[in-house]
């Protein structure tokens, strides 16, 4: 029904420049084309109507309904700024520092708001447990340095979103909270022991995943207690396949942070996005619908023709994102 390059395109949410679609030749003709999904950062945002308008213009494009994501997290992160005239929602651990019943009530908030301009997923929450002060990527985004506390708050989160019909995405796999370098500049190194990554990182998503969570974001980060070779947890198949499948019991769908971040960004496209999906990703983040994009998703089709391994992988990913589309009524 749908060919080796639409279910290839299936396997990626992208972003665009600008506040209309319609100046974007490349990003329709990708939703024409089978593009997963499409992700909005504040620069296509510039009110409520012209937002609610965007995401119904993208439905209609795309030839297979797409995942239509934001990272509205609260505080730091929040791409709805145009419309409120800066920040309307408290990070997470500011709504934390005021209790459970206000994080309920925020988090019950904001999904409503994102309901309304046709979003249906949502990059939070963040599971990190931020055991290092001078993080300078999580911080405040994080629910606390205690693995119970982001277990607390983190695990109404992403019910509230699933009971609202939001795709929550858990994040960052196997934990941001001990980096000390910016991962959207270059790869941050997390050499702890598995012990210690056990006791105050795994934790909350362990529980996120007993709890039901479908969704898992992967970190560009690197962990030598999994990997003895300096690869970021977002290419690794220990980390992916072994602990989050295999250790964890995870089922759910795989993304990748965006794959522009100074991390994996300066990686040979022939082969890190092949390395991606062999490690157990199924759907990159990618934030521009740029000449890069159509290269990346043209070596992919290239090498799957060659190798009868990846285009197994793409066939059993692409029949993930439709398993969860159908779970979340989009299909």
């Amino acid at each position: 029904m749908y060919s080796l390059r639409q279910k290839i395109n299936q396997l990626f949410i992208a972003g665009y420049n600008g506040d209309n679609v319609d100046n974007c030749d490349t990003f329709k003709e990708l939703l024409k084309d089978g593009l997963g999904g499409a992700i909005f950062f504040t620069k296509n945002i510039k009110s409520a109507e012209q937002f609610g308008k965007t995401t119904e213009k993208i439905r209609e494009l795309s030839l297979i309904p797409p995942f239509l994501s934001i990272d509205q997290e609260g505080g730091r992160v929040e791409r709805t700024e145009n419309i409120h005239g800066g920040k309307k929602y408290l990070s997470a651990k500011d709504s934390a520092d005021k209790g459970l019943d206000f994080v309920k009530e925020q988090t019950s908030e904001l999904c409503n708001e994102l309901l309304s301009y046709g979003i249906n997923m949502n990059f939070a929450p963040v599971l990190d447990t931020n055991t290092n002060p001078k993080n300078p990527i999580i911080g405040v985004r994080s629910y606390g340095d205690n693995p119970d506390d982001v277990i607390k708050f983190g695990t109404e989160v992403f019910k509230i979103h699933q009971e609202k019909g939001i795709m929550p995405v858990g994040k960052h796999f196997p934990g941001h909270g001990d980096t000390s370098v910016d991962s959207h500049l270059e790869m941050p190194v997390v050499d702890l022991s598995e012990e210690e990554m056990a006791k105050s990182h795994l934790k909350p998503f362990k529980y996120a995943v007993d709890s039901g969570l479908d969704f898992m974001m992967i970190a560009h980060v690197y962990y030598p207690c999994y990997d003895k070779k300096p690869v970021p947890a977002s290419l690794s198949k220990n980390v992916i396949r072994h602990l989050l499948r295999e250790k964890l019991g995870f089922d759910g769908l795989v993304l990748s942070d965006d794959m522009v971040m100074g991390a994996v960004l300066h990686k040979d496209i022939s082969e890190v996005y092949t390395q991606g999906l062999m490690a157990g990703i199924n759907v990159f983040l990618y934030r521009n619908s740029d000449a890069r994009l159509k290269q990346i998703l043209n070596c992919l089709e290239e090498n799957a023709k060659k190798n009868e391994e990846l285009l197994n992988e793409i066939e059993k990913s692409f029949e993930k994102v439709l398993e969860l589309k159908r779970k979340y009524k989009l299909v």
